[in-house]
């Protein structure tokens, strides 16, 4: 693989400079709403799996287990090891009854407590003790929270994102931050929502604010970037 590094401004190179490779130390990964409420053990395989609600969220439950989380874990460690910082938004109110919610979340009746089993994420992601958390009660961060300014502290500049839903929280992330000033890189198969045409589409619609990656593409650039950093060293 040969990494990709701009050397003309993106007034220049048009949609080219989006695709170019991850700077360890200007990069985020941005676990998006990687909850228990929607995405815990419990949920997938418990009592809720045989009823109606898990017959109508099979093709998102086995997409969980079967591809997003396995592939989410991979990447974390990936990245862990090249130190590139780990950032979880979650669905959190900062009270215990919601009254700080945003209108739409009030309008669908979301609300996960302060502090409630529901807005931990879930235990196969669990954050590290110095991960940071980013609470969230709007389906993207960008605008609703203080991510923006804690990555421009961090001199962030590049985000990798996954999570759930594609076509919702997502990709409100992935948009938000594009106009925000940030490239981003999607990683598709490490999302979900809640059929294969919805998945698809967003895939479709999002694709000029971002690069999109599948989790083995963005593992051999990983690959690639620690080599380099260990050939700089030797």
């Amino acid at each position: 693989m040969s990494l990709y590094r701009p050397t003309e401004p993106p007034e220049v190179l048009g949609p080219r400079y989006r695709e170019q490779a991850l700077e360890p130390k200007r990069t985020a990964l941005v676990s998006v709403d990687m909850q228990n409420d929607d995405c815990s053990r419990k949920k997938r395989q418990g009592p809720v799996a045989a009823g109606p609600e898990g017959a109508e969220k099979r093709y998102f439950f086995d997409r969980l287990e079967q591809m997003v989380i396995p592939n989410q874990q991979k990447l974390q460690a990936a990245t862990r090891r090249l130190g590139i910082e780990n950032i979880y938004v979650i669905i959190e109110s900062l009270t215990k009854d919601g009254r700080d919610r945003g209108l739409d979340h009030k309008a669908s009746f979301i609300n996960y407590p302060r502090g409630s089993w529901e807005a931990q994420v879930i235990d196969e992601l669990a954050p590290a003790d110095d991960d940071i958390i980013i609470r969230k009660t709007a389906s993207g961060p960008f605008g609703t929270t203080n991510i923006d300014y804690v990555l421009r502290a961090l001199d962030i500049r590049q985000l990798i994102v996954f999570g759930v839903l594609t076509d919702q929280c997502v990709e409100s992330t992935v948009r938000s931050a594009a106009d925000y000033g940030f490239l981003v890189t999607l990683v598709g198969d490490a999302c979900a929502t809640y059929s294969q045409e919805r998945q698809d589409n967003t895939l479709k619609a999002i694709k000029g604010y971002c690069r999109i990656r599948t989790t083995e593409e963005l593992l051999a650039e990983l690959a690639e970037l620690a080599e380099q950093a260990r050939k700089a060293v030797a």
